[in-house]
């Protein structure tokens, strides 16, 4: 299964469609992410505070697959903001992963109330120069937030990781990303436990396309212009996430998905501005 790729501001090209790991580690984590692997997964997204880079790392190695032909993502958590405790927690995640570097590496929150962000954001551009980092971005980044970013460093992040799902489609920040250059991930793009799999409208879709609700509803991610990180431990599941480019939505049906949102549609209430990230 070919998978179309995504050009990053920096030039680096990304998978359209990755795998989430939130919540996927141990032994059993290791078996998925492998099986994901040989279905076709090549982006893989982890995170220090999912701690499972080291079973991420693994199944990167025991799979037999060149680590040229990956993509992998792993981002900083907020208690090593601070200039010198970023770049040696970004040394530490390439260690616990066994690789030498990563293609792409976030900030994982903004943390506004502690404000040293720019000091992180600082911190992977210099382990960018080092060649540690391929390409540098930030998750859960509000517009303001990026402009900072920029206006101090003069470096536009390649990637913003945002919550994004038929319940919260947060099309102010997309386009404030597109604005800048900068490609939107979605995080829980299928909505964490959400019901939106059960709606009559995505429902009639799936059965007009011969496709799941799961599948519907990454294809209008991709349309949209985001980078879907769809996480599930069912291999089915897996296989069908990526079965998602043999067939295009209308733009009324886009627009039918995007009439699912509700204001408070965040899975967690997670504001981005508020939001103390747990240690």
């Amino acid at each position: 299964m070919t998978i179309p790729t995504v050009t990053l501001n920096d030039g680096h090209k990304m998978p359209a469609i990755g795998l989430g790991t939130y919540q996927i580690r141990g032994g059993a984590g290791l078996d998925q992410i492998l099986a994901a692997i040989q279905d076709g997964y090549r982006s893989l997204d982890s995170a220090t505070n999912y701690d499972n880079e080291g079973i991420v790392g693994k199944a990167i190695r025991r799979s037999g697959v060149p680590r040229s032909d990956f993509f992998v993502s792993s981002k900083l958590p907020g208690k090593y903001h601070r200039y010198d405790d970023a770049l040696k927690a970004i040394e530490e995640s390439l260690a616990r992963m066994g690789l030498d570097y990563f293609d792409l590496f976030l900030i994982h929150w903004p943390l506004p109330k502690r404000d040293h962000y720019v000091e992180a954001w600082q911190a992977l551009i210099t382990a960018q120069k080092l060649g540690l980092i391929r390409a540098i971005g930030v998750s859960n980044f509000e517009p303001d937030h990026l402009d900072r970013l920029i206006n101090e460093t003069g470096v536009t992040p390649a990637v913003n990781q945002i919550e994004i799902h038929p319940y919260w489609i947060n099309t102010d920040r997309l386009l404030a990303n597109k604005d800048r250059g900068i490609v939107t991930e979605a995080w829980s793009p299928l909505g964490r436990g959400s019901a939106a799999l059960t709606e009559p409208a995505i429902l009639e879709l799936a059965k007009k396309y011969g496709k799941n609700a799961g599948q519907i509803i990454l294809r209008w991610h991709t349309q949209r212009g985001v980078v879907p990180l769809p996480k599930s431990s069912s291999l089915q599941h897996q296989r069908d996430n990526l079965d998602i480019f043999d067939f295009r939505l209308t733009p009324e049906e886009i627009r039918i998905i995007d009439g699912l949102n509700k204001p408070d549609g965040r899975v967690d209430g997670q504001d981005p501005n508020e939001y103390e990230e747990f240690e």
